[in-house]
């Protein structure tokens, strides 16, 4: 079965860097979207960062502009999420997710979570 596994969450000041990573296995090849959602308390969850394997092509939330930048693993192995300039209202938990079809739109397989708290 199709396994993605989050890592590199943890707890920063505001200001600080991130950097997550999904690690994807069993993933059918015609698996297109790769990205990034998070969930804050009390809050809806919200698509962050997706990328295209085959183009490369990556899009962003407007929150997240010029701070976070999704990148591919080799062989499309799986996903990077680079996190800069963090901002409170970057706590959430974040989300590895395969199968989308857009910043709204997420796929239908997940990975477990990764924790993510920035202090003021």
């Amino acid at each position: 079965q199709v396994q993605l596994v989050e890592s590199g969450g943890g707890s920063v000041q505001a200001g600080g860097s991130l950097r997550l990573s999904c690690t994807a296995s069993r993933l059918p090849y015609s698996t297109n979207c790769m990205g990034w959602f998070r969930q804050a308390r009390g809050k809806e969850r919200e698509g962050v960062a997706i990328i295209y394997r085959l183009s490369g092509e990556p899009y962003y939330a407007d929150s997240v502009k010029g701070r976070f930048t999704i990148s591919q693993a080799n062989a499309r192995t799986g996903v990077y999420l680079q996190m800069n300039s963090l901002e409170p209202d970057d706590t959430a938990m974040y989300y590895c997710t395969a199968g989308c079809a857009g910043l709204s739109r997420p796929g239908n397989y997940w990975g477990q979570g990764t924790q993510v708290i920035v202090s003021s």
